[in-house]
């Protein structure tokens, strides 16, 4: 009988490449740190469990994303939305900065978080990847659409961003 997931060895390796990453997706999904962690762990489990029907189509990294953003798409469905509270999202400082640049840092994270959670799914699911690093050909293969489309929507999603981080002006 076919194994249900990756073997013990395979599983550790997918999961230390590919986890901050996963993480940090998951954070753009949810900002309640306990939510955070209950996507990431989802995420984990269905990636081993999919992973004996890979085809090896397309990379392994894109596999990865197309069923975290799966998963992560099933997760948001499954409960209302909830608002977001910029004091409950990650709170990661590097360790090597000084305390203002700490928290300097962690604030520009924090409305970089808030605004990407405030955009719709479908921009949040193009920006995540690109920000991780996935070109063009990865995202359309994740999304199933062209790469051409992925440039339009990915050029829209940025200026949609890019509003939203832009200050509010007060009349």
């Amino acid at each position: 009988m076919p194994s249900r997931g990756l073997s013990d060895t395979d599983a550790l390796r997918v999961v230390s490449q590919y986890e901050p990453a996963l993480r940090r997706l998951a954070a753009s999904y949810e900002s309640d740190p306990s939510l955070v962690e209950d996507l990431l762990q989802e995420i984990l489990f269905a990636i081993v469990r999919a992973f004996p029907a890979w085809r090896r189509e397309c990379s392994e990294r894109t596999f990865v994303y197309r069923v975290a953003h799966n998963r992560a798409m099933t997760h948001r469905t499954r409960r209302p939305p909830r608002g977001d509270d910029l004091d409950r999202a990650s709170r990661v400082a590097d360790p090597s900065a000084s305390p203002e640049e700490a928290v300097s840092a962690r604030q520009r994270r924090d409305a970089l978080f808030a605004a990407l959670r405030s955009l719709p799914i479908a921009q949040r699911q193009l920006l995540s990847m690109a920000l991780e690093g996935l070109v063009a050909r990865e995202i359309a293969e994740v999304l199933g659409i062209t790469e051409n489309n992925v440039a339009v929507r990915l050029s829209r999603a940025r200026a949609s961003l890019r509003e939203a981080l832009a200050p509010k002006e007060t009349p």
